[in-house]
C-alpha cells in the first residue's frame, strides 16, 4: 500500500459540523473538480462517478465514527485500484478543528510511477477545498 496524507488544515468550524458534512456523499458535489469528474451519483452509503479520461470509480463508507471523529471511505465496485481513504478530526476549540486526510491505495509498479503526483495533489486539492468551504462560511 502507498500511503498519501495531507497536511493538516485548520477548519473554522466544529468538528461535528465537518464530520456531519464528510458523512454524506451529497456534499462532495461541492469539492469535486467538475472538469474532472462527471455522472455522480449517491445511493445512500455508496456513489459512482467517471474520472475523465481514467475510468469509472465507486465509493463506500466502512465506517462512520462520530465519537473517535473519523470517517473511512473504500473503493467500491468499479475502481482503477484500491484504497482506502479516511478523513481524521480533532477539534482544539469550538470552530477550531484540525483535519488530515489518508489515502491508502495499492498500486503496481506502473500506476505508483504514474498516479503518485495526482493522488498526492489530488488529496490535497480535498482538504484546501474542505478548508475554504469551512473557512468561507464564518
Amino acid at each position: 500500500m502507498t500511503t498519501f496524507e495531507s497536511k493538516i488544515k485548520t477548519l473554522n468550524a466544529t468538528a461535528e459540523d465537518v464530520y456531519n458534512f464528510v458523512s454524506d456523499f451529497n456534499n462532495f458535489t461541492a469539492m469535486i473538480p467538475q472538469d474532472k469528474v462527471e455522472d455522480w451519483k449517491v445511493e445512500g452509503d455508496v456513489c459512482s462517478f467517471k474520472i475523465k479520461n481514467v475510468g469509472e470509480a465507486s465509493l463506500k463508507f466502512v465506517e462512520k465514527d462520530f465519537e473517535k471523529k473519523t470517517v473511512k471511505i473504500s473503493s467500491a465496485g468499479k475502481a482503477p485500484f484500491e484504497f482506502n481513504f479516511w478523513v481524521q478530526l480533532k477539534e482544539a476549540a469550538p470552530y477550531d478543528t484540525k483535519m488530515k486526510l489518508t489515502l491508502k491505495a495499492e498500486l503496481n509498479m506502473m500506476m505508483k510511477m504514474v498516479a503518485k503526483k495526482p493522488l498526492q495533489n489530488g488529496i490535497e486539492a480535498i482538504a484546501d477545498g474542505l478548508t475554504t468551504f469551512f473557512n468561507a462560511r464564518r
